[in-house]
């Protein structure tokens, strides 16, 4: 790695003591750690275990992430990674979500959402119930969310891209539990981003503690009474972490810190907060809950829903056995599954809400490959069966033609191991490939 700044070894020295500092400059020379962590709306720990060419131990961070080997290369090309199964992350950012604590009909905002880790695993843990709002500021960011929502299968997110002053009083008291995991100095980045290194300065640190200052207000105004604001971020500097909710706590006192319900790590300098190093198992997060006291007025209108006419909707049973939860509209030619408890939508920068399932032609029906991934292999009328240790299912993430004995003419599913990772035309047990091009493997 790059040498690190004075400036940045000296801040650290004083924020640690000399003991810890000491042990943080050890793992300085030590490799990062790699994880992975486990999409529950797509697998078992179990069939993951048997599915990987390498051996996974649990991290402390989630229940749900563990760590991989470091010298594991390229784990994004395998077959379970391409259906969804498994999210390549590093294993101390699973924190955040961890004290978020989503649950099953929640209503959630990830308010600085790209490239999807933290929305992947909330959406795993409101398991298809309750509504995900994943928001991305940055356009350029916002392909990978979308890319990575799709790929784990989640049914029930908006993704939008839209300024938190302009999102936040539109769904003023909406959520239940609103995630910022604010873009910061990164400096837990620094033993596997060389990029983070040579783009610190104090001058950095002092811009983003502005920065998290207002995306904090704004965050607050869409937490209703009672629920949860937490704020997290990969750096050390106390600007960043105890300062900024210092400061957050001085001008919002219908807010409180609470405790963030984790064993991993360390107390921060405010002690119901968290701080997580190298020496604690992982890169290095910063993590604290707030708890809204104080009423919050709510400024969103319910969505109107139009469902689809049923004639228009009929194609698709042709690939269900029988219909996803949400509802089914029409919009352009185009059908979509909508999740329920929708707020109005409009103006505020929405690029996807809920699934795209396919597009109706003059006489046909094309489906959509997020048609296919938000549904297991028992939800489709037809699914050609795959192993992950085939050349088949190989031959498939390359985008080649299959044989497919048995299947019925019409679309039909591909799943590996029991789970979803594309879609091909049957015609004359054969299988043409309808694997997105810019997803296949190339080697």
């Amino acid at each position: 790695m790059d040498a690190l700044p004075a400036d940045f070894l000296a801040r650290m020295r004083a924020l640690l003591g000399e003991r810890d500092f000491r042990a943080y400059e050890k793992c300085l020379g030590e490799p990062p750690f790699r994880g992975i962590r486990l999409n529950p709306l797509k697998c078992a720990e179990g069939a993951l275990r048997r599915a990987l060419p390498f051996p996974i131990r649990p991290a402390p961070f989630s229940p749900l992430s563990f760590y991989m080997p470091p010298d594991v290369r390229r784990p994004g090309h395998l077959p379970m990674h391409h259906a969804g199964a498994f999210y390549v992350q590093e294993p101390s950012a699973a924190a955040a979500v961890t004290a978020l604590g989503p649950r099953p009909g929640e209503k959630i905002l990830d308010l600085c959402a790209a490239p999807g880790g933290k929305s992947t695993q909330i959406a795993g843990l409101l398991a298809g119930r309750g509504l995900l709002w994943s928001n991305e500021v940055v356009r350029g960011r916002a392909g990978a969310l979308l890319s990575n929502l799709e790929r784990t299968g989640v049914r029930n997110a908006v993704v939008s891209c839209c300024r938190p002053e302009k999102l936040c009083p539109a769904l003023a008291g909406f959520f239940d539990r609103v995630l910022v995991d604010a873009p910061c100095s990164e400096e837990g980045m620094f033993r596997r981003e060389p990029r983070a290194v040579r783009a610190w300065s104090p001058a950095q640190v002092k811009a983003c503690a502005a920065r998290q200052a207002a995306i904090l207000g704004c965050a607050a105004g869409a937490v209703r009474q009672g629920g949860a604001l937490v704020y997290s971020t990969c750096t050390f500097s106390r600007e960043e972490d105890e300062g900024a909710v210092s400061a957050f706590l001085k001008s919002r006192p219908d807010f409180e810190l609470t405790g963030c319900g984790l064993s991993c790590g360390r107390p921060a300098l405010l002690p119901q907060a968290r701080r997580i190093y190298p020496m604690d198992g992982g890169e290095g997060h910063f993590v604290a809950v707030l708890r809204r006291l104080s009423a919050a007025p709510r400024a969103a209108a319910p969505y109107r829903y139009a469902p689809a006419a049923r004639e228009r909707a009929a194609p698709l049973s042709e690939l269900y056995r029988r219909p996803l939860p949400g509802r089914v509209e029409e919009r352009g030619g185009r059908l979509f599954l909508l999740p329920d408890g929708l707020p109005d939508l409009a103006g505020l920068g929405v690029l996807r809400a809920g699934v795209p399932l396919g597009r109706l032609l003059p006489g046909r029906f094309r489906p959509e490959h997020a048609a296919f991934m938000a549904a297991a292999p028992e939800d489709l009328n037809s699914v050609l069966m795959l192993s992950h240790d085939s050349p088949e299912i190989l031959a498939f993430l390359r985008g080649e033609e299959l044989a497919a004995p048995g299947l019925p003419a019409g679309y039909a599913g591909v799943a590996v191991d029991g789970v979803t990772v594309g879609f091909g035309k049957c015609s004359g047990g054969r299988l043409k490939n309808h694997y997105p091009k810019g997803l296949r493997n190339h080697f």
